[in-house]
């Protein structure tokens, strides 16, 4: 279990990527130093890891109703090493290999570690037969370039399967954030990051060429007694405002104060205490091979759909 073996690296420039269903030139979204000082932060600190660890059991729940053997499998780029340690514990994965932004704070770890770019994926072509990706793929500039460099390291009938945080993520934060600042400042800044929408997930998949794509979404609510709290927990995630475009001063006392009123007032319980939303995206694709299903070809049905229903309608 885990034997090491050779990897297979290249560097990679995405601009010279023909295959990304997307322009080469994505524009820069996040501050990716920004983000991996602050992941290095939060793990000297002590990580607020309650959403990894979460996804991590259900990462277990979802590889256990599969029957296949995966030999060599990648954790990429999840922000701590939850991941690595399901696919590193499964009794049908025999080698694995953690890809991460940071170091992980380990004495002994049963995989192979190496520090990446979350953006380029430089594994040479059909290295794996599993990748997972746990909460990191949100933070890239060129999503659906970076879905085309993981299919590209995955064998035939290889399996994507991972989740980012949601479009519903942190909902009351960024509307309490948004009129706190235009009641106290005049204006607005970007303060929370875009998400992913559950739609486009799936949509991205195919167009990355990955055969029957799923998706679906969990959503998570913690409670908080205030927003300083929640505050709190962001920074000890590493996950505070990573756009490049952010305001770079502090914000200010006064619209703080005023953000955590209004976040009482429109999302408060009963207790006293506010609530913060997570949606989670699970998303799963497999690279295509003979064996696997596909739709029959228009036409070559054996009975018309009228029929069928009318026969069920008698029966």
């Amino acid at each position: 279990m885990n034997k090491s073996f050779d990897l297979i690296l290249q560097p990679v420039d995405k601009h010279k990527m023909t295959d990304t269903p997307h322009t080469p030139s994505a524009p820069a979204l996040f501050d990716q130093k920004a983000i991996r000082l602050r992941l290095q932060r939060a793990i000297r600190q002590g990580p607020a890891d309650f959403l990894l660890a979460r996804v991590a059991d259900d990462l277990v729940d979802r590889l256990v109703v599969l029957t296949k053997r995966f030999p060599r499998a990648l954790d990429w780029a999840s922000c701590g090493p939850h991941g690595a340690e399901v696919l590193a514990t499964s009794d049908r994965i025999d080698q694995v290999v953690r890809a991460s932004l940071v170091p992980d704070v380990m004495d002994f770890a049963p995989w192979q570690s190496l520090i990446v770019d979350g953006g380029l994926v430089p594994f040479g072509g059909q290295t794996f037969d599993l990748v997972s990706s746990l909460l990191a793929l949100q933070i890239v500039d060129d999503l659906p370039g970076a879905l085309v460099q993981l299919r590209r390291v995955l064998r035939p009938d290889g399996l994507l399967v991972g989740c980012v945080l949601g479009g519903e993520t942190l909902t009351e934060l960024r509307q309490v954030l948004a009129a706190a600042e235009i009641d106290c400042e005049g204006g607005l800044s970007p303060r929370v990051a875009p998400f992913v929408d559950l739609r486009d997930m799936g949509g991205l998949l195919q167009r990355s060429g990955f055969a029957l794509p799923v998706t679906d979404t969990d959503q998570v609510t913690v409670r908080y007694k205030d927003i300083f709290g929640l505050i709190a927990d962001l920074r000890a995630m590493g996950a505070t405002n990573p756009l490049l475009a952010r305001q770079r001063k502090p914000m200010g006392k006064a619209t703080l104060l005023r953000a955590s009123e209004l976040y009482r007032e429109k999302f408060g319980d009963p207790d006293g205490r506010i609530r913060a939303s997570f949606e989670i995206i699970w998303f799963s694709g497999w690279v295509p091979h003979e064996s696997q299903q596909k739709p029959l070809k228009p036409g070559s049905a054996q009975m018309r759909l009228a029929d069928a229903l009318k026969q069920a309608q008698e029966s």
